[in-house]
Formats: structure tokens, sequence, C-alpha cells
């Protein structure tokens, strides 16, 4: 399981999120996303309606079949757990149980699934914590600015003051080489991250396109740069799941 997570929006997530789950498709994996963002920009890109029925307390609980709030996509070998603004209601339901793993409540289908993604909200929570508890490595995308990496370093803090052991692989997005400071922070990445995803993803704007043609960037644009960067940071991330 993997989730795609940052505390600063803005930040290429749901669009990664998208992308490399339709690359780990491509690649002939069964591969679930859930979209845990109450915003559903996951569940637009993919032509979904951001609704879970029985609502979020029954999924949590238990309780709710997942035969009907799992939603099949446009893409082959992706299905969708689409969100729903009650997805707002996950920190307080989560933090009355005790046994608050996401890995528990999906246990029902994971054979179901060679890989399990989860799109993220932009905060520190309850349903943060249990994000970071439940998944193998958070991926972590990053503008190459100043104030993106002090946030990637607040999550590192967060995680070390809770002692909560989860790997964090961050990578570039939005990323323009002819700015000097983009390229002295990409240069200087594999120092002070060294589990960092060597891959880039341009700035580019196709990747804006997303939101007009709702699909990912191999339904639609599969030779432009950017297209070409998500399959190969899909490759780099197979090889370490491996």
């Amino acid at each position: 399981m993997l989730a795609l997570y940052s505390i600063k929006g803005g930040v290429g997530k749901t669009a990664s999120a998208v992308n490399l789950a339709a690359e780990a498709a491509a690649a002939g994996q069964r591969v679930l996303l859930w979209d845990l963002d109450p915003q559903a920009a996951t569940t637009f890109y993919l032509r979904a309606k951001p609704k879970v029925r029985g609502g979020v307390a029954r999924l949590v609980k238990g309780k709710a079949a997942y035969d009907k709030v799992i939603r099949a996509t446009q893409v082959e070998n992706l299905d969708l757990l689409p969100a729903a603004l009650a997805s707002r209601e996950l920190d307080h339901l989560l933090a009355e149980r005790h046994d608050n793993q996401l890995r528990r409540i999906l246990k029902p289908i994971r054979d179901d699934y060679d890989l399990v993604i989860l799109d993220c909200p932009p905060s520190l929570s309850t349903l943060s914590e249990s994000v970071f508890a439940s998944v193998d490595a958070l991926l972590v995308p990053i503008v190459p600015t100043v104030l993106s990496l002090r946030t990637l370093e607040q999550l590192r803090d967060f995680l070390d003051e809770r002692d909560i052991p989860c790997p964090v692989w961050p990578f570039i997005t939005l990323a323009d080489r002819r700015r000097t400071l983009h390229r002295e922070i990409i240069d200087s990445l594999p120092e002070r991250w060294p589990l960092r995803l060597s891959h880039t993803i341009p700035s580019a704007s196709v990747v804006e396109r997303m939101g007009l043609e709702r699909a990912p960037l191999r339904s639609f644009a599969p030779r432009t740069a950017a297209a070409q960067a998500y399959r190969r940071l899909w490759e780099e991330i197979a090889q370490r799941l491996a």
C-alpha cells in the first residue's frame, strides 16, 4: 500500500496519484485508488461520482459492502474508491476506534488487488496518522522551492516525534530547470534525502489538461515528456517495492 501525501497543497499530489495508478495498471497490476481527499479531485479526474453509498461511517465500521462502493474506471485494471464530503468524518471516526489502521478497513478486499494507492488530503490529522501507520511508503511530491522543502522537513519531524517508522520517498514535481533555484534544489536533494526518487516530473501544461480530459496522461498524451516521466517514476517505485 502506498500513499500520495503532502502537507502542502498545490504540489501535483492528485495528478501524481492518478498517473502513477494508471502506470501501475498498465504494467499489469490490479490497482485500487482510494480518494481520501474531500475535495474529490481524483474522483473527478476518473469520471466518478463523489459518493460512498451508506456513508463513510459504515465503511470504517466494516458494515459497507465494497462491491457497492468501488467503481471501475475507464482505465483497465484500475478501480476507484471515490471520495465524499463525508470523508471529513474520517478523523472523528478513526479517533473513536483503537484499531484505526486503514489496512484493517481494506482487509476484506486486499486479495482482490496487487496495489492500493491512497490520495490523501494535505493535512496532519488522525487520518494522516492512520495513513502513516498503514502504508509501505509515503510518496511525497515536492516543488523545488524552499517552502516545499520546509514542509518535507516538518513531515520528517512529525514522524520522528511520534516514532512512526514510515519510509518517506520524496520526488520532484512542477520542475523548471531553466530556474536556477529549481536546479540547485534538485541537485541537493540526494544528499539531504537519500530515499528520494530520482525521476523528476516537469512543469507542463499537459498535466493541467487532465482536468479537461478527465483522464491520466497515458490516455490522451502518452508521448509527452510529463507522461514519460511518470512512466519512469512508476518503474522506479515498482523496483523498490519488488
